[in-house]
């Protein structure tokens, strides 16, 4: 009794929520880039699919879905191109698979351009008229101390899915820019590789994905992500920081 209480505690629901949110976003904008760039290079397959869309129910693959939720890896429907259509099949193809994180990130930077002012402008004070000024100015040392963000409501709401967005598309971007088939990266490496090497590459997207799971499941996927996607998203926080301290200096919020 006591786990389904905590199962469906409302903590439990928001946290649930707002991963909903932010994955369903990534993955929608993701997989919209493909099929938005492919129609701009004259492939008209996601739009007679219906996938040319930001819908995320159009790009949702159940069983993906679950597993991204539940353990942190999924995926979605992938979104149908026919290079038969391009131009330059090997390079537009490569510019198809790029639009994907290319979009995760213009995502991410503009999560971090409106959280910033958010912050500023509204958490802090939050923290400010809830736990006093001294709490205000350590929480703004710290940079959005998540613990505190759950006594402020909708706005800690807002605050903690908004970074949570700029974290989440930053790993998916690097996560998709591998250059191990079927994930992005390997189109994009294909680009630059002669054709027999391009082909003998295609033949292993079959294979790659078990294999990917199966790296996943054991952990090892994790750790091998973590030593590249961590380095980049503290670059990241210590850029937004940054812009944190210069508008917080300007205009005297603490």
């Amino acid at each position: 009794m006591g786990f389904l209480s905590g199962l469906f505690s409302i903590d439990t629901l928001i946290s649930w929520l707002q991963r909903f949110i932010v994955l369903f976003t990534a993955i929608t904008v993701h997989e919209y880039a493909h099929g938005f760039v492919a129609y701009k290079l004259g492939d008209p397959t996601a739009k007679r699919a219906g996938r040319l869309t930001l819908n995320p129910l159009s790009h949702l693959d159940p069983i993906g879905a679950i597993c991204m939720v539940l353990v942190g890896f999924g995926w979605a429907k992938p979104v149908p191109i026919n290079p038969f259509y391009f131009r330059n099949r090997k390079r537009d193809t490569a510019i198809v698979s790029l639009a994907g994180p290319a979009a995760n990130i213009v995502l991410a930077f503009l999560s971090t351009i409106i959280y910033v002012p958010f912050y500023a402008f509204a958490v802090v004070p939050s923290i400010s008229a809830k736990y006093g000024s001294a709490a205000a100015a350590f929480a703004v040392k710290q940079y959005g101390v998540t613990a505190i963000y759950g006594g402020l409501g909708i706005i800690g709401f807002i605050a903690e899915t908004l970074i949570t967005l700029a974290v989440v598309n930053i790993s998916f971007a690097v996560f998709n820019l591998i250059p191990f088939p079927p994930l992005d990266g390997s189109k994009i490496l294909g680009a630059v590789l002669p054709n027999n090497a391009y082909m003998t590459l295609l033949r292993y997207e079959r294979i790659g994905f078990p294999i990917l799971i199966i790296l996943s499941i054991t952990g090892i996927l994790g750790r091998i992500l973590g030593f590249v996607i961590d380095p980049i998203i503290s670059l990241w926080g210590a850029f937004g920081n940054i812009f944190l301290d210069i508008l917080l200096k300007f205009t005297g919020v603490v």
